[in-house]
């Protein structure tokens, strides 16, 4: 019985004392924005870069989003939660970094939501995007955008017309009366990732993608106003889901 007991002593020793080896590790991600592989940042703002698969050259003035329930989940069990949500202004170099700290290595799947889920879609609470009119009108459903993009377009004539791609929770407001909300957002899962130390994520954002797949979109029919169609939204987080990917790793 004793030496049963000396052992099991002996185990939970040697467990205690590999726990305590392992080093947490820092890990930074990183939001970068590429049209098709070209760089967009705020330098590349309001030049007409842009060639959407409709064929209107474009420029972009403004993009931010937000993405909520950030999770490193392991597939030992550990899941990490950094952060609420992380709101990222590209033109204002706001949001493009986040650092984590005292992550245990090991293999994880780096998970988000794009946008906000009805339970956390509530008006008013986040200080930070109140202050940065990142707000839906009350007559939408209030809460707040999941994209803002804005720029210019060139029609067939070459005149320079304004878009608005503005993402929201989706209303229809064809039933006088009585509202239909769907809720928008959606779960995006970047795959797999080893971290063995202190290391950089990127997480990529391919712009392009919101104006061709599925639903080529055409920016002469659908470029302002696009809060308040319920079909254009549906149509935008149709193109969603193939926007965003994992970038380089570096450790």
């Amino acid at each position: 019985m004793r030496k049963i007991t000396l052992l099991l002593f002996s185990l939970i020793l040697l467990n205690c004392n590999g726990l305590q080896d392992l080093e947490e590790a820092t890990v930074t991600l990183e939001f970068t924005h590429n049209w098709d592989g070209d760089l967009v940042d705020s330098s590349t703002f309001g030049d007409f870069n842009y060639r959407t698969a409709n064929g209107e050259n474009t420029s972009i003035e403004r993009l931010r989003y937000v993405v909520s329930q950030l999770q490193f989940v392991g597939n030992t069990g550990i899941n990490f939660s950094p952060k609420t949500y992380q709101f990222v202004d590209v033109g204002n170099g706001f949001g493009l970094s986040l650092n984590i700290q005292d992550l245990i290595p090991g293999t994880y799947e780096i998970r988000f939501r794009f946008g906000f889920s009805n339970a956390d879609n509530q008006d008013g609470v986040y200080q930070d995007l109140n202050s940065a009119s990142f707000n839906v009108p009350s007559q939408l459903g209030g809460g707040y955008h999941y994209l803002q993009m804005d720029g210019k377009y060139k029609d067939p004539n070459q005149n320079e017309l304004n878009y608005n791609f503005h993402v929201i929770r989706a209303v229809n407001t064809s039933n006088v009366g009585f509202p239909e909300f769907v809720d928008t957002s959606f779960a995006v899962n970047l795959g797999s990732v080893t971290i063995r130390n202190d290391a950089t994520v990127e997480i990529q954002m391919n712009i392009a993608e919101w104006f061709k797949n599925p639903n080529q979109w055409d920016l002469n029919s659908l470029d302002t106003n696009l809060m308040s169609n319920f079909g254009a939204q549906l149509q935008m987080i149709e193109n969603g889901a193939s926007v965003f990917s994992l970038g380089a790793v570096i450790q």
